[in-house]
């Protein structure tokens, strides 16, 4: 019995090993690569005849933060990862922000195995959520309350500060953010900026710009219906 647990701890923390050089692997390897990736995500999420009730209600969020790329892997132990840039909405004048970077990582145990990816979407809802995300991570459940958005027409959403959409096709059946972890990606910031760079001074003091997130700000005001 003592030598199948240790076996089975074994193959666990080496299947979770494939998935962090996995998730390694399918990331970006410079911001404006992710920020012209979130183009292709947010188009791809607006143009998904499952997303009605997305497309008509994305100009209701406060932000939105895309992940193009989440790997999910594992056997028993899972975990899934990726990285996402956030766009805040003015209220006053309706005009997006431009991007700043995050990372996300979450973890699961249960009988799962096998690897695929999703792309991810999440629509801020609520200033306490926004609030949040300047800080300096956030857990997702325990810091700001996360909820599936729903899919279809006629459907109601879940009172929540976080509603998450994802789009994949893979042996996991939902992807579940709950537990998650969102934490700023400074370096991406400071590097994409050419400066040291907050959060904050991306989001909400609108003190820096890089006009290679152009497109990227005009399709998400184009698809919220500004």
């Amino acid at each position: 019995m003592k030598n199948c647990i240790v076996f089975i701890i074994s193959l666990a923390a080496l299947v979770l090993s494939g998935c962090a050089s996995t998730s390694s692997t399918n990331d970006y390897g410079r911001p404006g690569e992710l920020v012209d990736a979130a183009v292709v995500t947010i188009n791809n999420f607006s143009n998904d005849p499952n997303m009605t009730w997305f497309r008509s209600n994305v100009g209701q969020a406060r932000a939105v933060i895309i992940f193009p790329r989440v790997v999910r892997a594992g056997f028993i132990f899972g975990g899934s990862g990726g990285s996402g840039t956030m766009l805040l909405r003015d209220q006053k004048t309706g005009e997006w922000s431009y991007p700043a970077f995050f990372t996300m990582g979450t973890g699961s145990f249960g009988f799962q195995a096998g690897v695929d990816v999703a792309e991810v979407v999440l629509m801020v809802m609520t200033e306490r959520g926004v609030d949040r995300f300047l800080s300096s991570s956030v857990t997702l459940g325990a810091d700001a309350s996360v909820a599936a958005g729903p899919v279809g027409a006629g459907v109601s959403a879940a009172v929540s500060d976080i509603l998450s959409f994802s789009r994949a096709q893979g042996v996991f059946g939902g992807l579940s953010l709950e537990g998650g972890v969102i934490t700023p990606r400074n370096e991406w910031n400071s590097a994409y900026y050419s400066r040291d760079v907050r959060t904050v001074d991306i989001l909400i003091s609108r003190s820096v710009s890089n006009p290679q997130a152009d497109r990227l700000r005009r399709d998400v005001a184009r698809r919220a219906g500004q």
